[in-house]
Order: C-alpha cells, then structure tokens, then sequence
C-alpha cells in the first residue's frame, strides 16, 4: 500500500476557487439568469398585533411588479422548520390574522427587478391592531403574560420534567447555586438566506438553488408541504457561505417563495438582505438556567439539579426544543454525578424564532455547568483544576451511560486539562495572579478553564458515501453530507487517495445536488467526516477489491498476491517488475461502490480549554490575553482542517462571552437589528489562539473519528467567563453573567458581589415526566 497521507496536514483543494471568486452562490445563479422574477417581503413592525386588512392594491400598480401575494393569495400550508416542538403552534409561511413578532413576513410582492420588488413593499397597507408583547421567557410563563396562540392557554410550547426534583441534592453536605443567562444571539452567516425557484424546468416540476446545509431533508420537506414525489423535485445548494446551524430546514421565506413561483409559473428568487438576516433567520441560544450542584465537603459531587427556560422566540420549532433534548443529554458533562434532576420548559415569546447555532444546546448545558463548578471551587476554597479532577469520569468505565441516558463512547477528560494547563504554565500564571492581588493593581489577571463532552453525529444512523473510478483513471467521490466551508472535498479526496493510491488532484468531489447524490442526511451536529467520511472509506474499499480482482486477471496472478504500491499501481508481491495502472485496471468500463454507512450511535467528543484574561476593575474592559485549545475529535485526518474549526469556534464561542447578544425592548422592538448595534469580532477584537488536539479514537466508526465543527465553540465560552469572574474574585464577585460586557462588569464591582440566585417560579411542577409518551427511545422530542 502507498504511504498514508492521513494524519498530515494536506493543503483544502476548495480554496483557491473560494478566494478568487471562481465559485458560484445561489445570488450568483440568480445574477447570471434574465428570466428571474425577485421577491420582497413586507413584515410587520409589531411584534405582537392583529392583522386586521391588508391592501395591496397600489403596489400590484406599481411600475415592473408581476404580482402581489398574502396569506390568503397564496394558502400555502403552516409548519415547523427542521423539528416540531408543538404541532400546535406551526408558523403560516405569511401571517394569517395575527403577527407574533418584529420582522414576521406579511405579504409578498414579485417583480422584473430586486429594486422594484422592494420599492413596491412601501406601497402595501396593512392595517394592525396593536397587542401587548412579551419579550422574557421567564416573564412569558406569567398567569397574565399576553398569548402567543390564545387557544393554548398558556405560553408553554413544551415541557418536560425529571420524577426526582430536589431529591437528587438529598445527603449533599455543601450545595451551590446559580441563575445563569446564556443569551440569545443571531447566526450571521456570511451569505443569508437565498433561494431560486424555478418551475420551467422539462425534466422536474421544480428545480431549486438553495443555501442550505440539507439538500435532501430541503426537498423532502418541500415536496412533503407542496403534495409532490421527492423525484419532481431537485434540490441544488451551490457553495453556501456559512450555516451554523441557522440554514438547516425550510423556513417561511422559502415557502413562500415556492408558492409564488407556482402561482406564476415563473422562476422567483429571494435573497436575503443583511437587515433580514437579523431579524428572521434564527436565533440561537437563549436560555435562564437555575442550577444546584451538591457536594460532599471534600468536593465529591453528589447530585445536580437543573432547571432550565428557554426560549422558543414566536413559534414552536428546533430552537425550543434544545433545552428540553439536546441540553438536557450534556448536563452531567464529564463528571461523575450519581443523581441527576432536569426540568425544562420553552416558551413562547414575541421575537424571532429560535433555532440552532453552532452546538445546539451543547455549548449551553458546558456553561453551565463549567460555570457552576467554578461556584464551588470558590465556595470549598479549591483550585479549580483540582476539584474537576476528583470528578472525571474514570477512563476506564468507558463505555458508559450517564444518568441522563447519553452512551458515551470513550473519554480521558485529564488528558486535555493536563496538556492545556502545561501549555499554560499554571502555576506561574497563579503566582502572577497573587503579585497583582497583593499590589492593589488596577488592571486584574483572570485564570479560567473549561472541560466539557459534547455530542456529534447525534443518535448515528447511516449516510450514503461512493467512489467511481474512470477509464482515464480519475475518480469521483460523492456523498450525502454538504459542505460549507468545513472542507470535505479535501478530506474525502484525502481518503480516497490514501486508500486506492490516485493522486488528489485526479479526484473529482461531488455534493449536494439531489439529482446525482441518491440521498443524504447533509451537515448538521459536527457529522460529516464520521458519517459521510466512514461512508466514502467503505465504498473506496469496495472499490479496491474489485480493482485488485480486475488487477489479478490482468496480472495472472493470485488476488491474494497483488497489492497496490508506493506509485498507485498494482502488483504482485515478490516480482516488482509486474504492474498495471488504474487505468489499465479500468479500461473494461469504470469500477462503483456507493454505500449507506451505519453508524450504531453517536460519538462524544471532549477537551479542555484555558483562557486568560485581563480585567481593567476600573472600567470593566476585558483584555483576552491567551486562550488555549485542547479539543479530542477521535482520529485526526487533516490537522489543518481540524485547527480551522477550532480557530473559528473560538471566535464565536469567545465572541459569545464577551459581545454577542440579540436584545429588544420591552415592546417587542429589536435594538440589535443591524451590525452597527450587533457586534461580532472583527480581527481587531480577537489575539492569537493556541489550538492542539489529542487523540481518543472512537471505537463507532471505521475511521476513529469524531466530530470537531462545533467543539471549540463549546469549550471557550465558560473558560473565558470564568476567567473573568476569577479575575474579580477579590472585589466580592461571584457571577457575571454573559456577555461579559465592560458594563456588566463594571456594575458586578460596584454591587460588591452578592449571591447568584434566587429561586424560579413554579412553572414546572404541571410538566409531563420525562419518559412518557413525549419522548420516543432516544429522549427527541
């Protein structure tokens, strides 16, 4: 067999089309196109209102419109995004006789040109009748908080509860407590949200270009909402610049625009504008997290109570459901905690829906609980390495399940907290910490860590992965996941030509368009390289055996003697004179493998993450000074793709700590609806990272893999608020909560400390129980 190229660190073949712009968005198929009509919606500026007239007839008038619709023009069917947390509480593609919150789509207007589609929105009266709104989960679960759908009864999306309650904290000699915010913030993907619908096409009654992370989950939803087989629709998602988790399912603007272009026969696209992005693609996060950890008086945990609201923004889909799975799964994290309570509840409020961003509960269940870990080190005078080590989970009880049901795979929780604090030099940093103390020195150091587990690829399955070797002897790979950025084409390239011997650059990477992929779960929850990457291995071995048979014909020689050499040719074992190449083997018609990889469950990935930070106590400014990365993704296959993930989950997750948060008024209006108001780093903002890796492989897929898209994220926030807190330790301060802003902080310093809790409203006890007819067998609501 040829040298393996696995492991090293190969250069993304992506790129250089990616940086010269040779490469094609769906607003690049949109400009290249003179049959395209283009779409512009009108939404409301009410978060909460009846909708009582609408009239569209001056913009139907107006100079190069094609058509104007409504709600009732159009009678396009109500449903959830990419998961359904209520059937009760779809959202209509347009609002129906009420809007639910500021940016909801009102009315649709198509015309010859974007300007003119916009220009004729101003035109469109809709007559409102105000209503009051509610903003605060925690103040939506109010008796007398104004209603979302009113023949609900309550603001309750969903709800579920553990049978166990303040039990679990029973026999704890020291217990700890917190009120912990992990706030909402947008995705902002690079490119929004774009669709091309076209009806025109000979061969499909749809043909659709889409930003998506999903193609085949994209059409059959739309196929499933429009009454169509899957095989009348094609999906094609071009190169899509950035998802995060907010560009998975369809979502009202896209169906809108599919019923329009329907109703006309006619291609309609829609491209989202900046503005839009804000306000109607979802949000991530928002949760209020009441946490209680006991603990023995020697720092042995010995029961953790959550309470968790979240909140579901104006409709009941994925985002609400994250607190009530997804956190829920990762609330014991990496520790060895006997007895776990969790109730959780989503609620409804008017602002924009909520969905994932990158980690999708994950990053919010390590927050928390790294947060509260901090509280009791300080509380039993502990460092905080120290108190997390007399908790890991031992490596050797792997595989494990955890109270909370999560099959853990294999982990060796020290082993990154070892290599991050090394890396650190910790104790000298401490020594740094107590000169600056006992110096009275304004600007303060702040040492904080974070250990967490995470969950890729989501309770397994399978995902379709080929290879097709040509006469020529270049080869095509496909498989189902769909990149965006994450560089599949060079990994998969990478396990092609590390298996069959063909050199990269003969290798053509195939994706993301349901007429020549069969099928494909797409990328979601860090899965592609350990579903889509094991899927592609398997067919590559495939491949080979048949071209080792071929090989041995040709060859006359025994299949069990012929092997592939260091040049990419076959040979036969002990006579290096006799070879024949790929194309030799392939000259009798191509050789194919597609499988359909399964995947028992899924894999749990891990690390430490420290960060250091300087605090000036007099104006609350937060210095980030280092932060360093130990993230374990199983097997690594490509360490400079795995540091990319790592280098931008850092930003964000770091970003989340200190700037990030989606706010609005107490009357619905959004204040963070532009980048003016919203702040996301720039390079200014951000230092270098140290960002390495160690190797635990998983035992769940032929490659060892885990997944690492949304690992660093995970890790970076509680270190950084922990590092914060630590810093203003000697000032009283026992919690700030996120975004660590210079205000925030400067506040924490005046009120001198003080405790951070207070018990939460009864809002759970009339919750179901977890394990009743609500959840099926893997705890999905």
């Amino acid at each position: 067999m040829p040298h393996s190229i696995l492991g090293t660190a190969v250069r993304r073949i992506e790129d250089p089309d990616l940086i010269t712009g040779a490469t094609t968005y769906v607003g690049n198929v949109v400009a290249g196109r003179t049959d395209v009509l283009h779409a512009a919606f009108v939404r409301s500026p009410l978060a909460h209102a009846l909708v009582t007239g609408i009239d569209t007839s001056a913009a139907a008038a107006a100079e190069g419109v094609v058509a104007v619709y409504t709600a009732a023009d159009l009678e396009l069917p109500a449903h959830h995004g990419l998961m359904v947390l209520n059937p009760d509480m779809p959202r209509p593609p347009l609002a129906t006789d009420r809007v639910r919150f500021v940016g909801e789509a009102v009315a649709l207007v198509v015309a010859e040109t974007k300007t003119a589609a916009v220009d004729a929105t101003e035109l469109v009266e809709v007559d409102y009748d105000p209503l009051p709104a509610v903003v605060d989960p925690e103040a939506a679960l109010d008796a007398d908080a104004p209603l979302q759908f009113p023949d609900a009864g309550s603001n309750v999306a969903a709800g579920l509860r553990s049978a166990e309650g303040g039990a679990v904290l029973d026999g704890a000699e020291v217990v700890v407590r917190a009120r912990m915010v992990n706030q909402r913030i947008a995705v902002v993907p690079l490119e929004g949200n774009a669709i091309l619908v076209d009806p025109t096409d000979s061969d499909h009654t749809l043909v659709v270009h889409v930003s998506t992370q999903m193609p085949h989950g994209f059409r059959a939803q739309l196929a499933g909402l429009f009454g169509l087989e899957a095989d009348e629709v094609r999906v094609i998602a071009p190169n899509v610049g950035g998802g995060f988790g907010g560009k998975a399912g369809m979502i009202a603007e896209h169906t809108a625009t599919v019923g329009a272009a329907r109703a006309l026969g006619r291609p309609v696209a829609w491209v989202e504008t900046r503005s839009e992005n804000l306000v109607s693609m979802p949000h991530g996060r928002g949760q209020v997290a009441y946490y209680e950890l006991g603990l023995t008086r020697e720092g042995r945990m010995t029961g953790l109570r959550c309470r968790v609201i979240g909140d579901a923004g104006a409709y009941a889909g994925f985002g609400g459901a994250l607190p009530l799975h997804m956190t829920y799964v990762m609330a014991p994290g990496v520790y060895d905690i006997p007895k776990v309570g969790y109730d959780s509840v989503a609620a409804l409020t008017n602002t924009t829906p909520m969905g994932a961003f990158r980690g999708a509960g994950r990053p919010e269940a390590a927050a928390h609980l790294e947060r509260l870990v901090d509280i009791a080190a300080a509380e039993l005078d502990l460092d905080p390495a120290d108190l997390r080590r007399r908790n890991f989970l031992d490596p050797a009880a792997f595989p494990l399940t955890t109270p909370v049901g999560a099959n853990y795979d294999v982990g060796d929780y020290d082993l990154p907290l070892r290599e991050a604090l090394r890396l650190a030099d910790y104790e000298k940093l401490r020594e740094e910490q107590v000169t600056r103390r006992e110096s009275g020195d304004p600007v303060q150091l702040g040492i904080g860590m974070s250990v967490y587990v995470e969950i890729t690829a989501g309770g397994g399955g399978s995902e379709y992965g080929s290879v097709r070797v040509h006469p020529d002897g270049t080869a095509t790979v496909q498989a189902g996941t769909s990149a965006h950025g994450q560089g599949h084409a060079t990994s998969f390239a990478m396990l092609v030509s590390d298996r069959l011997g063909i050199p990269m650059e003969k290798i053509t990477y195939e994706q993301s368009d349901t007429a020549s992929v069969p099928r494909g779960g797409g990328t979601g929850g860090s899965r592609s390289l350990q579903m889509g990457g094991s899927a592609v291995r398997v067919a590559a071995d495939d491949v080979l055996k048949e071209a080792t048979q071929r090989a041995a014909a040709l060859l006359e020689a025994n299949p069990d003697d012929v092997t592939l050499t260091d040049d990419g040719e076959f040979g036969v074992a002990g006579v290096p004179s006799a070879t024949v190449t790929w194309e030799q083997v392939a000259a009798e018609g191509e050789i194919f493998a597609g499988v359909d990889e399964q995947q028992s469950d899924a894999t749990y990935p891990f690390g430490a993450h420290l960060s250091v930070v300087e605090v000036d106590t007099l104006t609350g400014r937060v210095r980030p000074r280092a932060h360093i990365a130990v993230d374990d993704c199983g097997r690594v296959l490509n360490p400079l793709l795995v540091e990319g993930q790592q280098h931008g989950g850092l930003a964000q997750g770091i970003a989340q700590a200190l700037y990030e948060e989606v706010l609005y008024d107490p009357e619905g209006n959004p204040t963070t609806a532009t980048l003016a108001d919203y702040h996301i780093p720039t390079a200014a903002d951000l230092f270098s990272f140290q960002a390495v890796t160690t190797e635990t492989p998983t035992p769940r897929n032929v490659l060892g893999a885990k997944g690492i898209g949304e690992s660093a994220t995970i890790g970076s926030t509680p270190a950084v608020q922990n590092a914060i807190v630590d810093a203003l330790r000697p000032y009283g301060v026992r919690h700030v909560d996120l975004p660590c802003t210079p205000e925030r902080i400067w506040r924490a310093i005046q009120a001198g400390g003080g405790d951070p809790w207070r018990e939460p409203a009864d809002v759970f006890g009339g919750l179901p129980l977890r394990g009743g007819d609500s959840q099926d067998e893997s705890g999905a609501i």
